[in-house]
C-alpha cells in the first residue's frame, strides 16, 4: 500500500507563508535537518507531528493528505497522454513535482488543455443539426463542486435555521415542510399525473405539482427543494455570484445543484446524519430507512460530510449509466477519476450491473499502490409508460482503505488479499496482462506477433521516459 507523500505539500505551504525551514522546525519542536528529510519524503510523519504541522500552517488534515495533488497528477497524466498533443513523454516524477510543488501552474495547464479541447471540438464540427455550435457546461459545474469539497457551510447553516423554526419531528418532516409552504407562501401541493415532468412549479398560481410516479422519498426531497428555492435565494445567489459561471447554462446548473444540496441538508440534517452514519458504520440501507430517503440520496449526502471539527469519512460518489456516462461525480476521497473517456471495466462500478439491487464490494488498487474500499449498487427507476426501458444507474462510493474499519462493507474482507488492480482508464493503464482491456495505452507501442495469442487483447511495449 502506498505511503502518503506529503513532503512537497509541506514545503509548498511553508514557502507560501515565507517561512524558513529553521523557523518552521523551531515551531514544530524538531530539527531543521529532520524537516528537510520530511519535505523530501525521506522520513515518515507521526500522527502527533502531522497535527502540529496542520495547526502551525493553519490548514486542515485534508490539505496535508495530498488528496488535491493526487487529483491534479491524474488529470495531468491524462492530459499529457493525449496523442493529439504530439508531446514528449513526461516522466511521472515531473508530473508529481508539478502537481505538488506548483499546483497553480498545474491547474493553468489543465485549463489551457480544456480550452484547447473545446476549441478543437468546436472547429471540428461539434454542432446541432441546425448548425449551431454547442458547449456543454457540465465539467465547469463539476469543478465548482469539487473545488468546494462538495460542502457548503452557508447552506448547512440555512437548512439548520429552517429546521429550528419548523421544530418538526423527524418522522413528520415532509408534512412540516408542506405546511410551511402552505402557511408562509400560500402554496398548494398537488400529486397527480404530470406529463413530461416530475415536478412543476407555477409561481403565479403559487402551485407545486408533483408527479404521481415519484416514490415517497422523492416527493419529500422536492418539497425541500421548493422550500429552498423560496427561502434560501440570497445564500444561493451569493455563491453563484462568487463563482462567476462562464455561461447562463452553467449558472443554472450551479443553482440547481446548490438547491439540491440544501434539500438534502433539510431532509438529512448534518448533525443527526453524521451521528447515525458513525453509529450504523455507513450501512446505506439502514441510513436511508432511518431518514426516509432513497439509497442514492443517502449516498450523496455522505459525500458532503466535511464540516471542520465534525468531518465524516471522506467518500467519493459516482452515478453512471450502463453506457458509462457519468451524470454525477464527487471525489471527496481523492479518487483520481479520469476526466475524459471511460473508466476501468474491472472496477466494481461496472460489475454491479450484473447483480441488480445487490451491493457489490471491492478493494480497488490503483497503479500507484493507493487502495480504496469501493461499494456499488444498481438502482432502477420507473419508466414513463409500458414498453419503455426503465432508467438504470449504478450508484458507487468509496473511501481510502485506512477508513475500512469504520465501514460495514469491509467486514470479513482481507483487505490486502482481496485487492483488485484497476486503472483509471484503458488508455492510461500500463497493466500488460489485463483480459478486460478495451484498447492499448496511448503511451506505448503495440507489439504485434501473429505467432502468439496473449491473455490480453492487446500486447504492447512499455515505453519508458528517460
Amino acid at each position: 500500500m502506498a505511503r502518503p507523500m506529503i513532503g512537497r505539500t509541506v514545503r509548498r505551504l511553508r514557502l507560501e507563508r515565507r517561512m524558513t525551514q529553521q523557523a518552521l522546525a523551531a515551531r514544530l519542536g524538531i530539527s531543521a535537518s529532520y524537516l528537510n528529510l520530511i519535505e523530501h519524503d525521506q522520513r515518515g510523519i507521526t500522527a502527533a507531528l502531522l497535527l502540529r504541522i496542520a495547526e502551525t500552517l493553519r490548514v486542515d488534515l485534508a490539505t496535508l493528505s495530498g488528496t488535491n495533488e493526487r487529483q491534479l497528477e491524474a488529470q495531468l497524466r491524462e492530459t499529457f497522454a493525449d496523442p493529439l498533443l504530439n508531446a514528449e513523454v513526461v516522466p511521472d516524477a515531473e508530473v508529481t513535482q508539478l502537481a505538488a510543488g506548483s499546483p497553480a501552474a498545474a491547474r493553468a495547464v489543465l485549463a489551457l488543455y480544456r480550452a484547447w479541447r473545446v476549441a478543437r471540438e468546436d472547429s471540428g464540427g461539434l454542432a446541432l443539426p441546425s448548425g449551431r455550435r454547442i458547449l456543454l457546461p457540465l465539467e465547469e459545474v463539476r469543478d465548482f463542486f469539487n473545488e468546494n469539497g462538495n460542502h457548503f457551510p452557508a447552506l448547512e447553516t440555512a437548512a439548520e435555521a429552517l429546521l429550528t423554526e419548523m421544530s418538526a419531528n423527524p418522522a413528520e418532516k415532509n408534512h412540516a415542510i408542506a405546511e410551511r409552504l402552505r402557511r408562509r407562501h400560500g402554496m398548494t401541493v398537488t400529486v397527480g399525473p404530470l406529463e413530461g415532468a416530475l415536478r412543476r412549479y407555477d409561481p403565479n398560481a403559487r402551485a407545486l405539482y408533483l408527479s404521481e410516479m415519484l416514490p415517497r422519498e422523492s416527493r419529500g426531497f422536492y418539497l425541500a427543494f421548493q422550500l429552498g428555492l423560496l427561502e434560501a435565494r440570497e445564500a444561493v445567489d451569493g455563491m453563484i455570484e462568487q463563482s462567476s459561471p462562464s455561461s447562463p447554462e452553467a449558472s443554472a446548473l450551479v443553482r440547481i445543484g446548490l438547491l439540491n444540496y440544501l434539500a438534502a441538508a433539510l431532509v438529512m440534517p448534518y448533525g443527526p446524519f453524521h451521528t447515525a452514519a458513525r453509529e450504523l458504520r455507513h450501512d446505506l440501507d439502514h441510513l436511508a430507512a432511518r431518514f426516509g430517503v432513497s439509497f442514492e440520496q443517502a449516498c450523496q449526502r455522505l459525500s458532503s460530510l466535511q464540516r471542520p471539527g465534525l468531518r465524516g469519512v471522506p467518500f467519493f460518489f459516482l452515478r453512471v449509466d450502463p453506457a458509462g456516462n457519468v451524470s454525477k461525480r464527487y471525489s471527496g476521497a481523492g479518487f483520481p477519476f479520469a476526466r475524459y473517456g471511460g473508466s476501468c471495466p474491472r472496477w466494481v462500478v461496472h460489475t454491479a450491473l450484473s447483480t441488480p439491487g445487490t451491493i457489490r464490494v471491492q478493494v480497488a488498487q490503483l497503479p500507484d499502490g493507493a487502495a480504496f474500499l469501493c461499494f456499488a449498487r444498481s438502482v432502477t427507476g420507473t419508466p414513463a409508460h409500458w414498453g419503455e426501458p426503465p432508467p438504470l444507474h449504478v450508484i458507487a462510493m468509496g473511501a481510502q482503505v485506512a477508513h475500512a474499519a469504520e465501514i460495514a462493507y469491509a467486514d470479513g474482507l482481507d483487505l490486502e488479499r482481496a485487492a483488485v488492480g484497476i486503472g483509471l482508464s484503458c488508455r492510461m493503464c500500463d497493466r500488460p496482462d489485463c483480459r478486460s482491456r478495451a484498447f492499448p495505452p496511448l503511451e506505448h507501442r503495440l507489439a504485434l506477433d501473429p505467432m502468439t495469442t496473449s491473455v490480453s487483447p492487446y500486447r504492447f511495449e512499455v515505453r519508458r521516459a528517460t
